[in-house]
């Protein structure tokens, strides 16, 4: 009995390993339907926005003299008010100065608890400043503080100079940061932003590096959206110069400026139900005047637009077929996160199809492209986004096979 079941075994393997090797073809992977619709390498995104949804007429009769609402996964612009006209930001400028202290922490260059000393020069800064003396020194955190709340001119100075030896050097670095992110209407001459002809910027241009910041570095909404606090055992008192940020729900930041010739300035962001906003005024009237114009963008946004999200990186679209493979399915997952930006209500509209890569053969490597699922209203096709694999999947040989119809034969024999 022993003796034909082996032989039966050895046989069946025979027969199985022939039609898979009469059978086989080769995988190919289709780089032309790759999407081109991913932000950096962990979201693809979308808008079914047109210029007919956006506000360009100055609809909301704002007295500023440029503003701008963007949504910020998608950075589609959904008010423009003469977003491209060159203004003095003042303190606004410190966006650029943080976003670039937080590159030197993401690369390891400096952390929080680094600590940094302040120059004379540094400490002879004019405008808001927590009076930094020559002889202390703050860490990175505290700095970040006082530059992200109290808008400490002295502090930035300071990380200016640690970060590049001087000013100018830092300013350099600002301005090829400006020219990588398509800031066309800037040009920096200070860190701090303090009046100095020729440093300009834009409402368009403040959008942009505002939604850099927010999107690379989330986390630094822990400064920007804090009221109060409080540095050196709570001998100086931080209060933020955002009142936005203890007054309009949601509100994540993010930084104000004002000079004698710039006026009032706010970039203004906040999140509701998955929505994310940056609202830009410039040259405001009054401060007041600022704030309750941020306000009336972000309402505006909030009540007209919603961000859909359909998946999230890692979810599970379905189990596919794998011929040929030591498991029969593997697992198809979503590569990034996708959503789409779209006016409310209109999500029903939205359809779904998914296209798979057609026989679908072992060996597949994890993370490897098995189709795309894509996103559309009516013929207009929104964004794609890859389907990949979660696990390997090895081919199957002559040992494998020998082992898994054994393990079939033996169930049956029991």
């Amino acid at each position: 009995m022993a003796k034909k079941q082996v032989i039966a075994i050895f046989i069946s393997c025979i027969i199985l390993f022939n039609s898979i090797s009469l059978s086989y073809s080769e995988y190919v992977w289709s780089a032309s339907s790759e999407t081109s619709s991913n932000i950096g390498d962990t979201q693809a995104v979308a808008s079914i926005i047109t210029g007919e949804n956006i506000e360009e007429n100055n609809s909301l009769n704002l007295e500023c003299g440029s503003a701008i609402l963007i949504e910020q996964t998608t950075g589609q612009i959904l008010y423009s008010h003469n977003v491209h006209e060159q203004l003095r930001p003042a303190s606004v400028t410190k966006v650029m100065s943080i976003l670039l202290i937080m590159e030197q922490i993401s690369s390891g260059r400096l952390t929080y608890e680094t600590k940094i000393s302040c120059s004379s020069n540094a400490a002879s800064m004019g405008g808001s400043q927590i009076w930094l003396d020559t002889t202390e020194k703050l860490s990175v955190d505290e700095m970040l503080r006082a530059i992200c709340i109290s808008s400490a001119n002295d502090c930035v100075m300071a990380m200016a100079e640690h970060i590049s030896g001087t000013e100018e050097e830092f300013v350099k670095l600002m301005n090829e940061k400006a020219k990588q992110l398509g800031m066309n209407d800037t040009t920096f001459k200070n860190c701090h932003g303090l009046d100095e002809d020729g440093h300009v910027t834009s409402s368009y241009d403040i959008s942009l590096m505002s939604r850099e910041l927010l999107t690379k570095y989330p986390e630094i909404t822990k400064y920007t959206s804090t009221y109060m606090d409080s540095l050196r055992d709570g001998k100086s008192e931080l209060v933020n110069t955002n009142k936005l940020v203890r007054n309009y729900e949601g509100c994540t930041g993010l930084k104000t400026g004002s000079t004698g010739l710039a006026l009032y300035n706010v970039s203004a962001s906040a999140t509701r139900d998955g929505l994310s906003l940056i609202a830009v005024i410039m040259k405001g009237p009054t401060s007041q005047k600022r704030f309750d114009e941020a306000e009336k963008l972000l309402d505006y946004g909030f009540n007209t637009f919603e961000y859909k999200e359909f998946a999230t990186k890692g979810d599970k679209l379905k189990n596919i077929d794998v011929s040929k493979g030591i498991y029969p399915t593997v697992e198809g997952i979503f590569e990034n996160n996708v959503g789409v930006l779209i006016q409310k209500g209109q999500s029903s509209q939205v359809t779904q199809t998914v296209t798979l890569e057609e026989n679908i053969s072992a060996p597949i490597v994890e993370g490897q492209k098995l189709g795309e699922v894509t996103y559309s209203v009516g013929d207009e096709k929104l964004l794609s986004i890859n389907i990949i694999a979660k696990d390997e999947v090895k081919k199957m040989n002559v040992f494998t096979m020998l082992i898994k119809i054994y393990s079939k034969w033996g169930n049956m024999l029991r």
